[in-house]
């Protein structure tokens, strides 16, 4: 009989399950078609019909990794400096799901700084990433709650200090804790805050 359009997708929703579980648990260098296809019980053969190269597997585990990344549930304490905190905050791996996503993440930067496209991909999306922080800084810095500065470079601050927390967090987790990663974002916005207070009370 032949297969419906419906069993594609689910088959499709099962193959892409099976790569976020093998990039969750070995990384993105663990990635390859036989892992994949070990995860989900099938042979190399069939994944060939979904990625007939090494290249669009990679592609498809970007592209899921970036659509659960943008799915996450985001914080929403409202504008100025709590947005900007919120921002940051998203960024961290401070649940197990956050976690995840962060070590794939980290793990795939070696691919893409070898392969230029990738690389260029990359370099776009921490770009609009920091665009949208600098919008926040903005609004923060009409309402008084961050210091006067060009707010590019604020927000560049910014996603720096965060993205160096992520690694230093997932590389040593328990001198990094949650309650520590939020407690140190909260020391760094304590020195753009114009009165130099603390942020937000932690969750």
């Amino acid at each position: 009989m032949a297969r419906t359009r419906g069993d594609h997708e689910a088959r499709r929703r099962d193959v892409s399950q099976a790569v976020w579980r093998v990039m969750a648990a070995r990384g993105f260098t663990g990635l390859t078609l036989r892992a994949v296809a070990a995860e989900l019980g099938a042979t190399t053969g069939l994944l060939t019909h979904y990625f007939p190269t090494k290249s669009a597997l990679v592609d498809h585990a970007l592209g899921l990794l970036e659509e659960r990344t943008l799915s996450r549930p985001r914080r929403a304490s409202g504008p100025g400096l709590a947005a900007v905190r919120d921002a940051l905050l998203d960024i961290l791996p401070l649940t197990p799901e956050a976690t995840d996503s962060n070590r794939i993440w980290v793990s795939s930067w070696d691919a893409a700084l070898s392969d230029p496209r990738l690389s260029a991909d990359y370099a776009r999306k921490y770009a609009e990433s920091r665009a949208r922080l600098q919008e926040r800084v903005v609004a923060a810095q009409e309402l008084g709650e961050m210091r006067p500065g060009d707010p590019a470079e604020l927000a560049a601050g910014a996603q720096s200090f965060a993205l160096g927390l992520v690694v230093q967090a997932l590389f040593a987790p328990e001198a990094f804790p949650p309650a520590r990663q939020v407690r140190l974002l909260d020391d760094y916005l304590a020195g753009v805050d114009p009165a130099g207070e603390k942020g937000p009370a932690s969750p």
